[in-house]
């Protein structure tokens, strides 16, 4: 059986406050984007993990589809199977793939062995492995808070525009780029901004917090961003933590770029 694990990008990105425990207090809208892997499981003799496409970084056995293996067959009688993963969607890029991964996973073993798991369910599990993967248990438009454990529905859709998705071959990991922000409350409601304002007033209005100590780091991404707004982009911004920047045209737009980019009808 093959998935198609799909990426996110933020609508705005507001840490709103340092927690006790060290994590940060955030607020954002997480919006599925047809970016995808590839994820296939068959069963066989033995468990097994491979992949193709970009490479993973790290031990094969802390993969998310490894992890979501077993927490589910904590609960049910899962086959063995193998693995295999086609790394489409850029590591480190803010687009959430890897999160996407692993709860692909746990929804390929539900809808291949017939377990008969829950929305709510298949979210609780999900959130065992990341706060953001119960996002692509339902896979549809939120409004995130708390640590990005926290969701709610929002009214807010891109649904006709175009896309433009900015990929440059650049790692910003979360811990680096946490560690050049300072949490503040935010000036305004993003989730009534989101819902109330024009997609043309977003972009003095919305903001990802993150770009200020990421764009001081990289200032390639500073130049991708202006790109995008100078070929027309009603709203730009870089999704997450970085690195991977994003446009929203009305029109489908005539875009280059020496980085890798790909363009979607939404």
């Amino acid at each position: 059986m093959v998935v198609f694990p799909n990426a996110k990008i933020n609508i705005g990105l507001n840490i709103v406050k340092k927690l006790s425990n060290g994590y940060h207090s955030i607020e954002s809208c997480f919006y599925p984007i047809p970016l995808t892997d590839a994820l296939e499981a068959i069963e066989s003799n033995t468990l097994s993990f491979a992949s193709s496409g970009i490479e993973i970084p790290g031990n094969k056995t802390d993969n998310l589809c490894l992890k979501a293996y077993h927490l589910v067959k904590e609960g049910y009688d899962v086959p063995t199977v193998a693995i295999h993963l086609h790394k489409n969607i850029p590591i480190g890029a803010g687009l959430g793939g890897g999160s996407a991964d692993g709860a692909f996973m746990i929804k390929l073993l539900n809808e291949k062995f017939n377990f008969g798991m829950s929305v709510v369910e298949m979210e609780k599990l999900a959130a065992k492995l990341g706060s953001d993967c119960p996002f692509f248990i339902k896979n549809e438009p939120v409004f995130v808070e708390g640590t990005g454990n926290l969701f709610s529905e929002i009214n807010f859709s891109l649904q006709g525009k175009f896309l433009v998705v900015v990929m440059p071959e650049i790692h910003v990991s979360t811990a680096q780029a946490y560690a050049g922000v300072s949490p503040q409350k935010p000036a305004s409601n993003l989730k009534k901004d989101l819902t109330t304002l024009g997609l043309s007033a977003f972009q003095s209005v919305v903001k990802n917090d993150f770009e200020k100590s990421v764009f001081g780091r990289f200032p390639a991404l500073v130049e991708i961003k202006e790109a995008l707004l100078k070929a027309g982009a009603i709203y730009a911004s870089m999704s997450g933590s970085g690195s991977s920047i994003f446009g929203v045209f009305e029109n489908k737009p005539e875009f280059s770029s020496e980085h890798s980019f790909q363009v979607f009808e939404l």
